[in-house]
């Protein structure tokens, strides 16, 4: 848990990043809070954003998956990739977040795949399935994030961190 891991990226993407000096692997992580609760990202783009998350640890008292933790799985993967549809001169800010919690895991790894519903100049809407290992639906969520254009100080804290990830 909080180990960095390899993330999918189109090259297209990574070009795009890295000719701006910005570490897509930090960028594109699943924060600290993420990393806290052991989301790993294993797939991006702007089409499809694949993680997971161990139940373990992520439980409500019942020792069923906490609802706020599917949350935190679903705005996850729903902001990058709101962010891969903005590209370089947007941030992807979350608006609006809705989750329906379908049935109980109690242990294993839920898996969340993010996909659009809707993709604008000013906001990005994903629909984000999350799964139980035997691939039983557990949550459906919605998340809509504002797209807004990256001022100066938002270009500094990207290119130029102390070593912290920074989350869409």
């Amino acid at each position: 848990m909080g180990e960095q891991q390899h993330v999918k990226f189109p090259q297209e993407v990574i070009d795009e990043y890295a000719a701006l000096g910005v570490d897509l692997q930090a960028l594109f992580s699943a924060g600290h809070l993420g990393t806290r609760m052991g989301v790993q990202i294993l797939e991006a783009s702007a089409d499809r954003v694949v993680g997971t998350m161990p139940v373990e640890g992520n439980t409500q008292p019942y020792g069923l998956l906490h609802g706020g933790a599917s949350a935190v799985l679903a705005e996850t993967l729903g902001s990058i990739g709101s962010m891969l549809h903005g590209g370089t001169s947007k941030i992807a800010v979350g608006v609006d977040l809705n989750c329906t919690h379908h049935r109980g895991a109690r242990s294993g790894l839920v898996t969340g795949v993010a996909t659009p519903l809707h993709r604008g100049r000013s906001t990005a809407t994903y629909e984000i399935v999350i799964t139980d290992e035997d691939g039983r639906r557990v949550c459906s969520a919605r998340l809509t994030c504002m797209l807004r254009d990256v001022n100066r100080s938002d270009a500094e804290r990207f290119s130029d961190r102390d070593g912290g990830t920074v989350h869409p």
